[in-house]
């Protein structure tokens, strides 16, 4: 006997029940979750079951609980909109995963006043999220509500025999606007939702698991290392409902998500089992035969070291800029002063990230590279040891007194010895690029220290062995070498600025987003870091706040313009972020797919870039666009960066803005469905239409 296909579902809080499509989270609205109802304005108190059935799933943050019915019909409710972020603390849940549930059963608490207090909205879902497979219809009584009254009913689709030839055609994937979906070619399980049905179609549709040698994720993208990129499908990935687009750059398989990218990255890892995460490539790649090949195969990884070195970290190092923007407004407006216990602490909080910067770039750089983290860690430890850091800037004051004598080597003083050789000690806190060097030594030693030292005895002295070799190596001939290098590139690149700051601001302002494309900015942001870190101040980093800016002004105005719902909501949460420094959804989502607004947004960041190098704005921060304003704060006073930046960023703006308005876009655009071309190493490819 087949069990009764009417299900009714009964309201888990109180409030006012409302149409899905205008419960304010486009995912939900759009429902690409599945069809069913919010329910606005909840008080504080009990959590109910929709539905009878069994839980079949509860959310580690316990903000969403699901539920399956006799009749097949799954069933999630959502508690808040963006409330992952909350980690549980507004939830409690009763229930767990397995357990049977009546209808208007209590399951849980939420705390509303929780939720407001972090800034998130209280509007519940409740979504058939099998809705596609099984949901024949949805009838929902509209208005105010008290939890556990009946105020929908769901009837499930007549069951009938699978048939195998409509295996590839039960893709989930929802077509996007002006699209044509593209079916997957094996069916999605149909208990996976969210984050974690998202996560399935794009492994599934790279090639799989066993075609990743590892991935990693930054601030909007997951970026993958495939073994054979040509099982992707790239026109199928790009049309999946929450992907925004498809980048191939040094050497990655990158998926552009936007803000959500954590979840979408935390779903994959819990699906890609013992596949690694930001580790070193397992799997042997084809070695390049000519001078040119190597030259790109080099740049290539060196480009991906740098990646996954610094990527875990850039959240950190723009949280102390801003920190330390609002501590020298502290100080510019006598709010505290230096020698106060107030200032030393929160210049702890907003230095800590750059000072102790060897250990951390060192943690990630081994993940990277396949070394000991840990070991690699405590060798930034010695870089950065306080005794050292002390000493060098003892004799640095000597140097400037004239009362040094020691020789130098290329301008760098022999200021120590080790056992009687000399050689030249640095300050390597705020530094980068050591250590990332020691961490690929530590690679190379690692491999042969476990083939010399007998196991019975590794777990000692193969660490003490390693730290002594590495730091030395390190301290004597490497680090010097590096700092040298490093430190010439830093000066030539403040010498070409010097020469015309004009100039510089407008050439970088016009093409520094371009490099991002490529994926080649990550070979500047070292550079921007270590200026701040050792300079306290970045004059490069001013003018590529200014690009941020125009590719935000740029995407607003195709946000004013467009009457297409889906380019509104994309151009909308675009800009936004683009305000907030992270510049990947505009460009991906609709500059570059639409490519007169990128170049409308060049524009605007030249002329941006011009006004920042003419008024010589400086920035003493990491964080840039309109969020970042703190960092155009002077910690000696208040100083005309302040007022520059600002001009400049609403020169970009209005440039970008009205460049855009008036020739940059149509609806049009988007109806044609023209060919969208993406660069790729030098050479153009047709993505879809």
């Amino acid at each position: 006997m087949n069990p009764p296909r009417t299900v009714g579902v009964v309201a888990p809080i109180s409030g006012n029940i409302i149409d899905i499509a205008d419960v304010p989270d486009p995912v939900f609205a759009k429902k690409a979750v599945g069809d069913g109802f919010g329910i606005s304005e909840p008080p504080s108190g009990d959590v109910l079951s929709p539905v009878t059935g069994t839980v079949t799933m509860v959310a580690k943050t316990l903000h969403a609980v699901g539920f399956k019915t006799e009749s097949g019909l799954q069933f999630l409710v959502h508690l808040g909109i963006d409330t992952v972020a909350l980690e549980g603390k507004p939830f409690t849940i009763s229930v767990a995963k397995g357990d049977k549930v009546e209808a208007g059963q209590v399951i849980g608490t939420m705390d509303t006043d929780a939720i407001i207090a972090a800034g998130k909205s209280t509007t519940t879902v409740v979504a058939v999220t099998n809705t596609k497979k099984k949901l024949e219809e949805i009838t929902v009584t509209y208005g105010q509500a008290t939890a556990g009254d009946q105020v929908a009913t769901a009837v499930a689709k007549e069951p009938t025999a699978p048939k195998p030839a409509d295996a590839a055609s039960e893709s989930n994937l929802p077509a996007k606007t002006g699209e044509t979906a593209v079916a997957t070619t094996s069916s999605r399980p149909p208990e996976l939702t969210g984050f974690d049905a998202l996560a399935w179609d794009i492994i599934d549709n790279i090639g799989g698991k066993e075609n990743v040698k590892n991935f990693t994720h930054c601030i909007t993208r997951v970026r993958f290392y495939l073994k054979d990129e040509s099982l992707a499908k790239d026109a199928v990935v790009s049309n999946l409902d929450g992907v925004i687009d498809v980048v191939k750059a040094g050497g990655q398989y990158q998926v552009v998500i936007g803000p959500a990218v954590e979840d979408v990255y935390n779903a994959i890892v819990g699906q890609m089992g013992d596949v690694a995460t930001g580790a070193a490539d397992v799997v042997d790649e084809p070695r390049p035969t000519t001078l040119v090949g190597w030259a790109k195969y080099g740049f290539s990884s060196l480009i991906g070291v740098i990646t996954g070195s610094m990527i875990p970290i850039i959240g950190l190092l723009a949280a102390s800029g801003i920190i330390k923007g609002i501590l020298s407004l502290l100080l510019t407006f006598e709010v505290i002063d230096r020698e106060s216990n107030t200032f030393m602490v929160i210049d702890a909080m907003s230095d800590s990230v750059f000072f102790f910067l060897p250990i951390f770039v060192g943690f990630t750089a081994a993940k990277r590279l396949g070394s000991d983290p840990i070991i690699v860690a405590i060798i930034g430890g010695v870089l950065t040891y306080p005794s050292i850091v002390a000493y060098v800037k003892d004799e640095a004051d000597k140097v400037l007194t004239g009362e040094s004598t020691h020789s130098a080597i290329l301008g760098m003083p022999l200021n120590a010895d080790f056992f009687g050789l000399p050689y030249h000690l640095a300050n390597y806190s705020y530094s980068i690029f050591p250590i990332i060097v020691a961490a690929w030594l530590a690679s190379v030693v690692e491999p042969w220290l476990k083939k010399v030292i007998p196991a019975t005895i590794r777990m000692i002295f193969m660490p003490l062995i390693e730290v002594v070799i590495v730091s030395v190596v390190i301290l004597l001939v490497l680090g010097p070498i590096v700092m040298f290098i490093s430190t010439g590139i830093a000066n030539v690149i403040q010498g070409l600025y010097n020469l015309s700051p004009t100039i510089s601001g407008l050439l970088i302002g016009g093409f520094y987003q371009s490099l991002v494309i490529f994926g080649l900015h990550w070979a500047v942001i070292p550079l921007v870091a270590q200026d701040i870190a050792s300079n306290g101040n970045s004059y490069l980093n001013a003018i590529i706040s200014a690009t941020m800016v125009a590719q935000g002004g740029a995407v607003l105005a195709v946000f004013i313009k467009s009457k297409v719902l889906k380019i509104k909501e994309l151009s909308g949460s675009a800009a936004l972020a683009a305000f907030c420094g992270i510049t990947e959804p505009a460009m991906y989502g609709i500059n570059l797919k639409y490519g007169r607004v990128f170049i409308m947004a060049s524009i605007g960041g030249a002329a941006g870039g011009l006004l920042t190098g003419l008024f010589n704005v400086n920035m003493w921060g990491f964080t840039g666009s309109l969020i970042g304003f703190t960092s155009f704060v002077n910690p000696e006073g208040l100083d005309f960066s302040f007022w520059g930046f600002w001009i400049a960023s609403a020169t970009a703006i209005v440039v970008s803005f009205t460049l855009t308005y008036l020739f940059g876009f149509t609806d049009a655009d988007v109806e044609g469905g023209r060919e969208v071309k993406k660069v790729r190493l030098g050479r153009r490819e047709p993505v879809h239409k």
